[in-house]
């Protein structure tokens, strides 16, 4: 039992994150354009450049591709295309998967695990912020 509870933890915390994520995917879709034009800030700046090398904008990778690509495309999608006042709840939400991940993919009975919960991960971020247009 004590096994499955790093990985029941995962997947509980990256539905609730999920969860969250739509919740923040409001209807305001006609202030995106403008908000994604006015938010140049140094974030987005210094992230482009990490998020076409499948990095992290700490740098902190999980050691799992599918998870590492997974953040990267998330953190891109985040910066570039969410607007600045909600962008926090999808950072917070970003650095607790990666916390989490980083804990499983330093044991080895639950790093195998991650390969399936990254690319689950990735469909559900693909609709919940699919009305801000990101590319996937």
């Amino acid at each position: 039992m004590t096994k499955k509870t790093p990985f029941l933890l995962s997947l509980s915390l990256a539905a609730g994150i999920g969860l969250l994520a739509c919740g923040g995917a409001g209807s305001d879709n006609t202030s995106n354009a403008s908000n994604a034009a006015g938010n140049t800030n140094k974030a987005a700046t210094t992230n482009t450049a990490a998020s076409n090398t499948s990095t992290t904008a700490s740098g902190d990778k999980i050691g799992v591709a599918e998870c590492d690509d997974f953040l990267a495309k998330y953190e891109a999608c985040v910066n570039g295309k969410v607007p600045a006042a909600a962008q926090a709840t999808f950072k917070t939400g970003m650095e607790q998967w990666r916390k989490s991940w980083k804990e499983l993919a330093a044991n080895p009975q639950t790093k195998a695990t991650l390969q399936q919960v990254c690319k689950t991960q990735l469909d559900s971020a693909k609709t919940s912020l699919s009305s801000y247009g990101c590319a996937w």
